[in-house]
């Protein structure tokens, strides 16, 4: 009827419908969403069965202010002056800050770099009672491994961040593809250079998946497109910037016809502070990662030709997400969760950082 102004309203399914159709208390069905132990398998099935006969949506955030929940979620970052690393504690410190209101509480502990017996440790030591989820920077090894799969038995959502853990079954990764990081620097590096020569590849330690995925694209891109420029072994600086700047003497000394530099983990500082103090290198090509303040003016002045970034801001925030989301058991947005590759020249580095 025209002008009526009447319109059918759609009532969305309750717990309520839910015990109503089940036969079941309001109590089981409680149970049975909120995953709590001693209910029957068959009772579990006649809940999600009558869930997806009602097209039942469940509200985490008005459950979770009604029951007062509280998510407490560790990050466990590498001790270490690492430029990149300082700053992803930054983040998680000021994300904390702005999370308390939504009764999100963000803690951080160190652990050596590069030092699996302390993540383990660290793991080992966590308690489901006090500990939701736990956002964890390590090396891939079988005790890491071990570990991990351990926490996740205590009913702790475990992340891996900047480097993957895939064979301890985490329950997201939080970081960039870096084998196509590793093909990005390739290309930019190819494109870069002139002539022929060889490329020195800076990598953190073999142990951290990231560095090794990162010197995979790279190899595989020069070798497939630039057989020109020949890549050498990587220079294992474990993310030191004064172990960096020590061996690299005796690296152009043995190379000179040395033409580009491709510095796949930290230590940034100790490689600009030889190529300064030894310059000027007008044809020598540097990629780097991560924009940092060492980094920007390096960028600046022409020492370094490219960044490759991923936003610290973005990865603790898409952390704190999945964490919520993995506890909640609730879906999540993958795009969002998608971190960015970014590409910075001279030209175009940004003032001040930003993110999803």
């Amino acid at each position: 009827m025209k002008g009526s102004g009447l319109r059918t309203v759609v009532r969305k399914p309750t717990v309520n419908d839910i015990a109503r159709v089940t036969g079941l208390s309001l109590a089981t069905v409680d149970r049975v969403l909120n995953a709590r132990p001693g209910v029957r398998n068959v009772t579990i099935a006649k809940v999600n069965q009558a869930i997806a006969e009602l097209g039942y949506v469940r509200d985490t955030a008005a459950a979770n202010l009604a029951r007062k929940r509280l998510y407490r979620f560790l990050f466990i970052i590498p001790e270490t002056a690492n430029e990149f690393m300082v700053a992803l504690d930054g983040e998680v410190a000021a994300q904390g800050a702005k999370l308390v209101h939504q009764r999100t509480i963000l803690g951080r502990e160190s652990v050596p770099p590069f030092d699996p017996r302390a993540m383990v440790d660290a793991l080992d030591a966590l308690d489901p009672e006090s500990t939701d989820g736990v956002a964890v920077i390590g090396v891939e090894t079988p005790a890491v491994r071990d570990a991990v799969k351990r926490t996740r038995a205590k009913g702790i959502a475990v992340v891996a961040l900047v480097s993957d853990l895939p064979s301890s079954e985490r329950d997201h990764f939080v970081g960039i593809d870096n084998i196509a990081a590793g093909r990005t620097a390739a290309r930019l590096m190819g494109r870069f250079v002139r002539g022929q020569g060889r490329i020195l590849v800076i990598a953190g330690s073999r142990l951290a998946r990231d560095h090794l995925e990162r010197r995979n694209g790279f190899d595989a891109l020069m070798a497939a497109e630039y057989p020109n420029l020949e890549v050498l072994a990587s220079i294992e600086g474990r993310d030191d910037p004064e172990l960096i700047r020590k061996v690299l003497p005796e690296v152009f000394a043995a190379y000179p016809d040395l033409c580009g530099i491709y510095s796949s983990a930290a230590g940034n500082p100790g490689l600009i502070r030889f190529l300064e103090d030894s310059g000027p290198h007008p044809d020598l090509v540097v990629v780097a990662h991560e924009l940092t303040p060492s980094s920007r003016i390096a960028l600046q002045s022409g020492t370094f030709d490219a960044i490759i970034n991923q936003d610290t801001g973005h990865i603790v925030r898409s952390a704190t997400r999945l964490l919520k989301a993995t506890v909640d058991r609730v879906p999540f947005d993958r795009t969002q969760e998608r971190i960015r590759i970014d590409i910075y020249l001279r030209e175009n580095q940004p003032h001040h950082e930003g993110g999803a």
